[in-house]
């Protein structure tokens, strides 16, 4: 159904609520649009500790990897890295922390 670690398989482990969620409480929402929202600059992080072998934009191409023949933007590893400095760790640490109660997994 997806290739392995594509954007919707992560987002069945842990949806976009959760996600936008801990983004409000961290602060860490973007105030513009951007090249690498911060939504998908988490799902690149939680991509990148599973693909340990491979860089930002190899990661980013196996998260988009469902959307072929889609016109995206492919970002350059350099705004990738921007992307993670700008979000820093909080959401991360949030994320990654206790979950919330409404979810039960």
């Amino acid at each position: 159904m997806f290739a392995p670690g594509h954007l919707g398989e992560l987002t069945r482990i842990i949806p976009f609520e959760m996600v936008d969620e801990v983004l409000a409480q961290t602060r860490a929402q973007e105030r513009r649009v951007r090249l690498v929202a911060a939504r998908v600059t988490v799902y690149l992080l939680l991509a990148a500790a599973l693909f340990t072998d491979l860089g930002y934009r190899q990661v980013f191409d196996r998260l988009c990897a469902g959307l072929a023949g889609l016109a995206l933007a492919r970002p350059s590893g350099s705004a990738l890295r921007q992307a993670r400095q700008r979000l820093g760790p909080a959401p991360m640490k949030a994320l990654l922390g206790a979950p919330p109660k409404w979810w039960t997994r």
